[in-house]
């Protein structure tokens, strides 16, 4: 890791949100990737790399409703997800994950804008 890099802990320190739907003032989880407001996937290993202008994703799982060609949002930041390593629609050991992208590179766009 280099000195513009920040890593994060991936457990979750928001209280999760009442119903299916998180409304844009519902407090985020920050392992979660977020589109149109929506929870799209969970980040395992994420590392913000500010000097490249990216965040490296160890893994991305539960992101089924993840699409890869939109903006998404982690934590303070839009994202554009560029390269994907590994895909798998099921993991053998770990069915409960749902489709589990690993070795994800996503560049940062932005800060998001808070509501």
């Amino acid at each position: 890791m280099n000195s513009n890099s920040v890593a994060r802990p991936n457990g979750p320190r928001a209280a999760p949100t009442e119903g299916p739907q998180a409304s844009p003032t519902a407090v985020r989880q920050d392992d979660t990737v977020y589109q149109k407001d929506q929870p799209v996937a969970k980040a395992l290993e994420a590392e913000v790399d500010l000097e490249d202008k990216e965040v490296h994703f160890g893994e991305l799982y539960e992101s089924d409703p993840l699409l890869l060609p939109d903006e998404c949002e982690y934590q303070e930041y839009r994202i554009l997800i560029r390269r994907v390593a590994f895909a798998a629609s099921l993991d053998k050991n770990a069915p409960h994950k749902g489709r589990v992208l690993k070795g994800v590179v996503a560049e940062i766009l932005g800060h998001r804008e808070q509501c």
